[in-house]
């Protein structure tokens, strides 16, 4: 479970990150998470997670949601049969929490800064 997020940092099940990550429906989580294009998500950058196959991906686009998500990578989750949610990062925070409480096959997709 996510415990805090704040500009730049974020606490899940006690450890802090100070980088971008994702984290698969399994809970592992891979830190300091790079896009193609700082602040543009493509298909690339999640290929990691159309490999595991969640039910629901979470996506937090920034603090003030900055990082833009384009259609197409939207299209091409939603092809595969995953849902995408995306939303500044604190309330990403909290809806993947929600969602995670219901079901294990979330996975999230975050942003930490701008």
């Amino acid at each position: 479970m996510i415990e805090h997020y704040s500009f730049g940092e974020i606490i899940i099940n006690g450890k802090k990150y100070v980088h971008d990550l994702i984290v698969f429906q399994s809970g592992e989580i891979k830190d300091n998470w790079w896009r193609m294009e700082g602040h543009r998500l493509s298909i690339e950058d999640v290929k990691d997670v159309l490999e595991d196959k969640p039910e629901i991906l979470v996506i937090g686009s920034g603090y003030n949601g900055l990082m833009r998500v384009d259609s197409d990578v939207v299209k091409a989750l939603k092809d595969a049969g995953i849902d995408v949610i995306v939303k500044k990062s604190a309330e990403a925070c909290k809806v993947y929490n929600e969602l995670k409480m219901k079901s294990k096959k979330i996975a999230l997709a975050i942003h930490l800064t701008c």
